[in-house]
């Protein structure tokens, strides 16, 4: 007779690697480890209300793998790993809501290709989870799922959209997790649960299947509690995709070997890492208090000095562009309605409303959701002449622009990263909205520039601050290098109170 999960498997923070020692020790099974965390999200999940829904056949799959391990042994390198997905990535065994009442029975016909690359190197897809309704915004609430809660303290927001990811992978409800990003949602809810998020390059890891924000902006990442478990998902999600273009520009981009190839311990030997000021401290008195920014920037200074410890040297400060003109290239407000539009035309019948302008308007989107779409002209925007709307147009030349400046000034000082926070200030209590003004998104967003977010440490209240590193184009190999050392020489990571057994 089987022992139980527990008996057989501690989920707490269990990796990739030690999931796979024990199923080749034959101490666990991948049934067991399934079963282990569809306990913990019946046991947990009510206090932080991370997940829309389980998957009714995680169990089934997990056997299907047993019986492939006992005869093949592993069929990939996500081999019986169970994972949370962000519910804006489609998969056609469950329903794909991106946190919306009125898709809450919109079932696709096919996996998204992040979702098909997962199975195929052997994950068990076991939950979906809560987002941000549409992904619109940093707080993770929605019509469907309600708010999610911080997992290191539930009267605070866990940033968003990708929140319930970071929660659930915080509290060790699944062994690693995707988001999506189109300005801060694989980094700072990493960043607010102690986690790592990764948001590759623009073209890196294909869109095909993501229920969209921004098609020039969005991409899917990692969210995981190591950097080796991020570096392991990128290498299962990452290729070129035909029905994705811009994929294109990633072909043979991905090293030999893979990212996890460049796991060193001594990574930050050498590195050269500048400090991007311009993204420190509180930018409006009406978002938070100037304490609350200044234990954020204490701990990121100290993480500097470890940084330097373990071997980096440090360009204290480098200007990497102007604030205003940053701001100036942001194109959400032109592609939202266009691009979700789109997305509901590929899923036939399966899609109850025709159009975002559809959904908005039977008044059943959270009402945060809604009011700020309201508050905005994306309704108004007509997609099919944005080829001839200048402010458009505009703000993609300046990304251009910004990307340019932005790897002039790394070139200019020989960087291999820049480094800020993810957000200028701490999670803010529930039901105060996380101030979008204090994220510090938009560069690795506009530039199409790849980053990673590792743990920092912990305000004096407990709270998580993470730290962020921007890269070159496509030099994700280094960023791990630069993550794992620091991850190594520092330990920042550790489960929430309340959830740790």
């Amino acid at each position: 007779m089987c022992p139980s999960p527990f008996e057989s498997f501690d989920p707490i923070e269990a990796t990739v690697s030690d999931i796979h020692a024990a199923y080749e020790a034959g101490h666990v099974t991948a049934e067991a480890v399934t079963d282990a965390y569809l306990a913990r999200i019946a046991e947990h999940d009510d206090e932080l209300n991370a997940i829309l829904a389980v998957n009714d056949n995680a169990t089934d799959r997990a056997r299907e793998l047993d019986a492939a391990f006992e005869r093949d042994g592993f069929v990939g390198a996500l081999h019986g790993i169970p994972i949370v997905l962000k519910d804006n990535q489609d998969t056609h065994d469950m329903p794909t809501t991106v946190g919306s009442t009125a898709l809450a029975t919109s079932r696709p016909s096919r996996d998204a290709v992040v979702v098909s690359r997962l199975r195929e190197a052997g994950a068990v897809i076991l939950a979906k989870a809560n987002l941000q309704e549409f992904a619109f915004g940093v707080d993770t609430v929605s019509s469907l799922g309600g708010a999610t809660r911080n997992a290191y303290d539930l009267g605070r927001r866990p940033s968003g959209s990708s929140g319930g990811t970071a929660v659930a992978v915080a509290a060790n409800l699944g062994v690693i997790g995707t988001g999506s990003d189109t300005c801060s949602s694989v980094r700072s809810p990493p960043a607010f649960n102690d986690v790592v998020g990764v948001r590759p390059t623009m073209g890196l890891v294909s869109r095909t299947g993501l229920a969209p924000l921004s098609d020039t902006q969005d991409t899917a990442g990692p969210i995981t509690r190591t950097v080796e478990d991020a570096a392991r998902t990128l290498d299962a999600i990452a290729g070129y995709d035909p029905k994705d273009p811009i994929t294109a520009l990633g072909d043979r981009r991905i090293p030999d070997g893979g990212y996890t190839a460049h796991l060193d311990a001594d990574g930050l030997d050498g590195a050269r890492i500048g400090v991007a000021r311009q993204f420190f401290g509180l930018r409006d008195t009406d978002n938070a208090s100037e304490r609350a920014a200044d234990q954020v920037t204490e701990i990121v200074e100290n993480a500097i000095t470890e940084l330097q410890a373990a071997g980096a040297t440090i360009v204290d400060p480098v200007d990497v562009v102007d604030q205003t003109f940053l701001e100036s290239a942001r194109v959400l407000m032109y592609e939202f309605a266009r691009d979700f539009d789109a997305y509901l035309s590929t899923l036939g019948d399966a899609a109850p409303y025709d159009s975002l302008a559809e959904i908005v308007a039977t008044g059943d989107v959270h009402p945060t959701v809604q009011t700020r779409l309201e508050g905005t002209s994306i309704l108004d925007i007509d997609g099919d002449a944005l080829n001839e709307n200048t402010g458009y147009l505009r703000s993609l030349r300046r990304r251009e622009e910004i990307k340019q400046l932005t790897l002039a000034r790394m070139a200019g000082h020989d960087l291999d990263a820049l480094l800020y926070p993810p957000s200028r200030v701490p999670p803010v209590a529930i039901p105060e909205n996380q101030p979008f003004e204090e994220m510090n998104c938009e560069l690795a967003a506009h530039t199409g520039l790849p980053s990673i977010v590792v743990p920092a440490g912990f305000t004096a209240d407990g709270l998580p601050v993470g730290v962020e590193l921007l890269g070159r184009e496509f030099g994700e190999p280094r960023l791990f290098e630069l993550a794992y050392a620091f991850e190594r020489s520092t330990d920042h990571r550790r489960p929430p109170d309340g959830f740790d057994d």
